[in-house]
């Protein structure tokens, strides 16, 4: 089966999980850093899920699964125990039009969750198509090790070179944002100078050369 890579803009959208376990725990709180709307369908929750519905910041149905319950929905997370419930989301999702991920039941997926590394605004997603999430797992650990937190600062300067050179009616080519962002930049903002590497960039961008 093959996968197209793709980043969904899922705030304010209305997403149900399906199951109130540990597996569905990590998918509502991915939810909700993504800032989506979370209904989660479960008889009981864990713990940290019994908090979140206690804050309001996703709302609790106390029961098992019913066909109907993703109605309105735009995404759906089967990821109860049970085979059955699977198939059954993913048949409904397919009826009303609603993606459905199906936790380790790739058959009932019209998407899967890749293994994921979050620096700031930085993303990097590791996949392997549903063959081994293992794999994909293991992957990231190691990328963990490289994307240190600095990314995160690097993200945040980019971002504000990029908006302060479009105000100006500034836009530099893709190549000319790979040869400014090497690991000088990287070096600086390791060592705490921010505002230098953040200098150095807008000056190479605007000479449109590293040199």
């Amino acid at each position: 089966m093959g996968y197209y890579p793709v980043f969904l803009e899922v705030a304010g959208r209305r997403c149900v999980v399906i199951g109130g376990g540990r597996v569905a725990e990590h998918k509502v709180e991915a939810l909700i850093a993504a800032e989506a709307s979370v209904t989660v369908i479960s008889p009981a929750l864990t713990p940290r899920l019994g908090v979140l519905a206690g804050e309001g910041r996703i709302r609790h149905v106390a029961r098992e699964y019913r066909p109907g319950d993703l109605s309105g929905s735009e995404l759906a997370f089967a990821a109860s125990d049970g085979g059955e419930v699977n198939a059954t989301v993913a048949r409904e999702g397919r009826e009303r039009g609603v993606w459905v991920n199906a936790a380790d039941d790739p058959a009932h997926c019209d998407f899967i969750l890749p293994a994921v590394v979050r620096r700031g605004a930085l993303v990097v997603a590791v996949a392997t198509g549903g063959a081994s999430p293992a794999l994909s797992r293991a992957v990231r650990d190691e990328l963990e090790a490289y994307f240190t937190e600095d990314y995160a600062v690097l993200a945040e300067v980019a971002a504000e070179v990029r908006q302060e050179l479009k105000e100006r009616g500034r836009l530099p080519d893709g190549a000319a944002w790979r040869r400014a962002l090497d690991g000088d930049l990287r070096s600086l903002i390791a060592e705490g100078r921010r505002d230098e590497a953040k200098a150095r960039l807008l000056s190479r961008l605007r000479a449109g050369t590293c040199g």
